[in-house]
């Protein structure tokens, strides 16, 4: 007796076959499934994992990202920047401005935050990641076959914020304004 679900249709099939062809890609245990099936073999004969549940996501607030926006527009005038159309402008002119907008940036990192590389190796160095290594702190690149241990050259030591001291805001604070309309009198 066939199940509805045993023969899907096409439209059933494409989520099914992107959905497959993805937890390939991550998980070795059930790309060789896959094969074996591909092969042949019954599916009762193929290891069955259970399945992996994801991690909770967690809601960000965008009031702090909304906060270090207004920081970098107070100090760099960085939306200013980046909102200005920049092809009426000389390469001389562009390099002028950047300087004020590099500074300004700088000011903010340093006075908000304490920042630390990910990696303590010179770029360039030789590394070996072992297995079990935080994969949330290192982005492998390049030719990216078999499991750890990696070795590979450093190509970004990367940046860990090990302080953040974004001033507290007041209740009534519209952290959406992140800089006040100017009216001259």
């Amino acid at each position: 007796m066939t199940t509805p679900d045993s023969n899907p249709s096409f439209f059933k099939r494409i989520p099914i076959a992107f959905g497959a062809f993805f937890s390939s890609l991550s998980d070795s245990r059930y790309a060789a499934r896959i094969l074996g099936l591909r092969q042949g073999d019954e599916p009762a004969t193929a290891p069955v994992s259970a399945p992996i549940a994801p991690a909770p996501l967690r809601q960000a607030t965008p009031d702090a990202a909304l906060q270090l926006l207004a920081l970098l527009q107070r100090e760099a005038r960085l939306i200013d920047f980046t909102q200005e159309n920049l092809g009426a402008y000389s390469d001389a002119d562009i390099g002028g401005a950047s300087r004020l907008v590099h500074e300004g940036c700088a000011k903010v990192l340093r006075e908000y935050f304490t920042l630390a590389p990910v990696r303590p190796e010179a770029e360039g160095s030789r590394v070996t990641l072992e297995a079990g290594f935080d994969a949330s702190a290192v982005r492998l690149t390049g030719n990216v076959v078999g499991q750890a241990p990696f070795q590979g050259s450093l190509s970004h030591r990367g940046w860990r914020a090990t302080e953040v001291r974004l001033p507290k805001l007041a209740d009534s604070h519209d952290a959406t304004v992140l800089a006040q309309a100017e009216v001259e009198l």
